[in-house]
């Protein structure tokens, strides 16, 4: 974890060095930023970023996440990155094939992902009984931190926070032991990332004001609104 947690700040840090503008104003709503009375294309610009940036850091480290998880069983289990559509990971134990689809957290996804998810388990089945028609299948949504007090779902399980952790290693200690070497070059890593923060927020904050703010500087909400959202 430690020689590998650079890679986590490494993809955050450069997700935000190659970040544009015109993806920013393109994806977030400036709806709801007229509605909270901003006024400066600092706030704007903050708001903007700060929410791409909540957003992405978590895809980011919820992927680096299923990555510790599956060389964790790959270490116990010799398990291994499914190429099933749909599964994340798959392994052997007690004479059971285990189907593994990875979330960050328990409350992932709405109904609609979930009978998704239910539907990649039940094709991940019939694809792995295609070669060996008496395999012992079990599906399990893994959830890397959280809880949940009623794993059995009746077409999987959902095993989160220790449960899951202790699922995938036989170490019922690991999800506390995983946190430690977390912090590994974090205050170092989070210099470099506050520097290049600012200067993303400094360069849009110049760009927006030439684009989208009047000779007086207030900020042309009609010409923002047009560029994210009319069909011209």
């Amino acid at each position: 974890m430690e020689q590998n947690i650079g890679i986590f700040h490494q993809k955050k840090i450069q997700s935000l060095d190659t970040l544009k503008l015109s993806q920013i104003l393109k994806r977030k709503n400036p709806y709801l930023f007229k509605a909270k009375y901003v006024l400066t294309a600092e706030q704007i610009i903050k708001g903007f970023v700060d929410a791409h940036i909540s957003s992405n850091e978590e895809t980011i480290f919820g992927d680096w996440l299923e990555g510790l998880a599956i060389f964790v069983n790959e270490k116990v289990y010799s398990g291994r990155k499914s190429g099933i559509n749909g599964i994340d990971l798959e392994f052997d134990a007690d004479g059971i094939r285990y189907i593994v689809a990875i979330k960050s957290g328990p409350n992932w996804g709405n109904s609609s992902q979930i009978t998704k998810m239910v539907s990649d388990f039940k094709t991940a089945k019939k694809t792995l009984r295609t070669s060996n028609s008496s395999l012992n299948i079990t599906a399990v949504n893994g959830c890397c931190y959280g809880k949940d007090a009623k794993p059995d779902k009746g077409d999987y399980f959902k095993y989160c926070g220790q449960k899951f952790w202790e699922f995938i290693s036989s170490d019922t200690n690991l999800y506390l032991e995983i946190i430690e070497p977390l912090s590994h070059k974090a205050r170092e890593k989070n210099d470099e990332f506050i520097i290049s923060y600012a200067n993303r927020i400094n360069q849009f904050t110049k760009e927006f004001t030439v684009e989208y703010c009047n000779n007086n500087g207030a900020i042309n909400w009609n010409k923002l609104i047009k560029y994210n959202s009319s069909v011209e």
